[in-house]
């Protein structure tokens, strides 16, 4: 059995990660290797590294696409000009943020947050998916808003309780499919883990 390596910027994004692989049991019967260090440095700078390990396995490395116009851009940067890479690499990339593929599943959001009609209907194209969501959050019920949204005078953006609170909110109620249908940048992503346990079907 092909194994599967998922490389993440943060414990959000892996989160996430393991729910798209969970969508296909012949990824999710080996556990991933999970690789995970703060920010997109890592993984821009282990390319080389992410490139080898896909010739002999898949890997997924998942990254938000921030503040640059447009995911080409990334590609040609990441993976250079022609943008090859083995065919078990899957570089995908959450537009512009990971959070917004969390706000376009609008049932679980209405049960984190409650309501539901003010939810995003296009949230890739939203200029600051985490700010969002944080100020969705301030009109949450006080447990859910005292996670996500930080006190007044903290240096941090969001809440001490912001990835447990929505690490846990995604393991249980997210729903990527769900979701897919309002988030093209998360439709590709979904279509190429698909993609990619078809060829372990087939290989095995």
């Amino acid at each position: 059995m092909m194994s599967v390596a998922l490389a993440t910027e943060d414990e959000l994004s892996e989160a996430v990660g393991v729910k798209l692989l969970s969508e296909h049991p012949v990824l999710a019967e080996i556990p991933p290797l999970l690789l995970r260090r703060n920010g997109f440095g890592y993984l821009r700078s282990r390319m080389n590294s992410w490139r080898q390990m896909a010739n002999r396995q898949i890997v997924i490395v998942l990254t938000d696409l921030d503040r640059l116009a447009c995911p080409l851009i990334l590609l040609d940067d990441w993976l250079g000009v022609g943008r090859q890479a083995p065919q078990n690499l899957l570089l995908r990339i959450a537009e512009r943020e990971v959070e917004s593929w969390l706000l376009a599943d609008h049932e679980a959001l209405g049960n984190l947050l409650g309501g539901r009609g003010r939810f995003p209907v296009q949230p890739d194209t939203l200029p600051d998916p985490k700010q969002h969501l944080l100020g969705l959050a301030q009109r949450a019920t006080r447990a859910v808003r005292e996670d996500l949204v930080a006190k007044q005078g903290a240096v941090a953006r969001q809440g001490i309780g912001y990835n447990r609170r929505l690490v846990d909110w995604v393991q249980t109620e997210w729903s990527p499919e769900r979701a897919a249908a309002r988030s093209p940048s998360l439709s590709r992503a979904r279509n190429a883990v698909c993609e990619a346990a078809h060829r372990v079907v087939q290989a095995n």
